[in-house]
């Protein structure tokens, strides 16, 4: 119940965050929230009581099949394009340098500078720019990382960088528990893990497609099929767009004012 209460309030959510990373190998969708035993993300209602309605999602467009071309595109179950690779130990202060951490997210064209910057910091032997220079997105909207993707500092700005660059998933070994909720926090992008070591197995520029009810990443380039862990009931959250708005959707706090 502990657990229940606090994610029934998204401002207590925020502020309970644990921001020193403890590293562990569990998902951190099953984590331990309040000293309790109940999962992270436990759905306070059915999913058949909460109407989302697909027209204001993040991911709206819909694929109707996983076809091995490179030109990206999402749906609420499905994600498809190339792919870029990182290793282990990818810090928040690569994906968003401190210094940019002043722009503000709720302002479109400071939203749209954020993802400019999505991975500037990564070191030299990343030859491969993540976002090209004058260029606001990338042409990689999948991200396979190593062990402890989004370890460091807590920023919000990190998962909103990638997400406002266009990412819409990264699939990693294992993530820091805060970078692992702030992603579900903000609804920018899905937080996936992998049940074995993919990022040594496929390439910046191979072609892929996440399928989340399969929980499978089919890397079309290579002909090789991957098992994920499952999402959870992190996924509606991400899916209605952050904690703020599957709260408004569920009744917990109020609608915005139109």
């Amino acid at each position: 119940m502990a657990a229940a209460t606090s994610f029934a309030n998204p401002a207590a959510f925020s502020s309970s965050l644990n921001h020193r990373f403890h590293h562990q190998k569990p998902s951190p969708s099953t984590a331990t929230f309040n000293s309790t035993k109940q999962p992270l993300f436990k759905p306070l209602i059915s999913q058949s009581t909460l109407a989302v309605n697909p027209t204001v999602l993040r991911h709206a467009s819909v694929v109707a099949s996983a076809t091995p071309d490179s030109s990206s595109s999402t749906s609420a179950a499905s994600f498809h394009g190339t792919c870029y690779v990182v290793r282990d130990n990818i810090d928040t202060d690569q994906i968003i340098p401190a210094e940019y951490l002043t722009l503000v997210p709720s302002k479109p064209d400071e939203y749209k500078k954020l993802g400019s910057y999505a991975l500037i910091g990564l070191p030299a032997s990343y030859e491969t720019r993540f976002v090209e220079p004058e260029q606001y997105q990338s042409k990689y909207s999948i991200i396979i990382a190593g062990d402890n993707f989004g370890c460091g500092s807590s920023r919000e700005h990190a998962p909103v960088a990638l997400g406002a660059a266009g990412v819409t998933a990264v699939v990693a070994e294992s993530y820091a528990r805060i970078f692992f909720r702030n992603s579900v926090a903000t609804g920018e992008i899905y937080p996936l893990e992998s049940e074995v070591r993919i990022c040594d197995e496929c390439k910046t520029g191979d072609v892929v497609t996440i399928e989340l009810e399969q929980s499978l990443l089919i890397n079309h380039t290579t002909g090789k099929n991957y098992v994920l862990k499952p999402i959870g009931d992190a996924g509606p959250v991400i899916e209605a767009g952050g904690i703020f708005a599957y709260a408004r959707k569920a009744g917990m706090i109020p609608a915005l004012a139109e």
